[in-house]
């Protein structure tokens, strides 16, 4: 089967949030209370991902030559062809499914965390549903895998009032997207917008038309795969058995588990 991908044109987006509420709403995700959503400046809400929220807007203030203006930018799970939170974890709880998605299987998950430090965009997330064992599972969006491989859209696609999101066969989106980037660039007065996803990590099953550079909305300009993801793969993990290798996994698993503490404390 040919994967498919999300077509996001930031140009278009309204940053309505319908995505937001469509997504909570078809996957049962709860809202956050009055004191974790209150203004701070802006209409971003909330701060950022969480188990409960697998895709936000992002507000960015850009001041490019002589004006300021707003950038708005659908965050979720990129889904690498070349997906390294796949790659790094133990117990095949991330996989590759139908259609490019990369899936989740809950009960697979262990709660190690490695997804949340391997992940070079930093989208998975942790929610403990034991603190006295730690026990956690992880949660990201997965293109509303019940819908698309029974050919719905995303729910996130289905209700955007602006025509921002698109979803279908991978390569017809690059197709629908070049062609978009060079009418951004004419009729939008936008010389800088590019295409975003096309290659990236093998190529990503989010492609964003943006207005600007990606490190103007936050995105790694060249995201690589982790080195030390490499050598977990490669040498720690087939290792895991042997008294050097377990030594190693220790330091290692010792690292990661404290780093994904503090990354649960930043999502907090």
């Amino acid at each position: 089967m040919s994967k498919f991908a999300m077509l996001i044109d930031t140009s278009k987006c309204t940053a309505c949030r319908g995505c937001q509420v469509a997504c909570k709403q078809w996957n049962d995700r709860e809202g956050w209370s009055y004191s974790q959503t209150v203004n701070r400046g802006s209409y971003e809400n909330p701060l950022n991902l969480s188990p409960q929220t697998w895709t936000r807007i992002k507000f960015i203030e850009y001041e490019g030559g002589d004006h300021f203006r707003w950038l708005f930018l659908k965050e979720g799970c990129m889904h690498c062809t070349k997906a390294v939170c796949v790659d790094v974890c133990p117990t095949q709880a991330l996989k590759y499914g139908p259609m490019g998605i990369v899936t989740v299987e809950r009960d697979l998950c262990n709660g190690c965390g490695y997804c949340t430090q391997f992940c070079p965009f930093h989208i998975p997330r942790l929610e403990v549903e034991n603190r006295l064992s730690g026990q956690a599972k992880i949660f990201k969006c997965h293109f509303c895998q019940d819908r698309t491989t029974n050919g719905l859209l995303p729910a996130c696609v289905k209700t955007c009032p602006a025509g921002a999101l698109a979803w279908g066969d991978r390569e017809e989106m690059l197709v629908k997207a070049k062609a978009r980037v060079e009418v951004v660039k004419a009729e939008g007065g936008l010389p800088n917008a590019n295409l975003y996803g096309e290659e990236e990590l093998g190529g990503l099953g989010r492609l964003y038309i943006l207005s600007e550079r990606p490190s103007a909305y936050g995105l790694p300009e060249k995201p690589v795969y982790p080195a030390l993801a490499t050598v977990w793969q490669d040498l720690v993990q087939p290792l895991g058995g042997v008294a050097l290798g377990a030594t190693i996994l220790g330091v290692i698993s010792a690292f990661l588990v404290a780093r994904r503490n503090i990354r649960m404390e930043e999502v907090k």
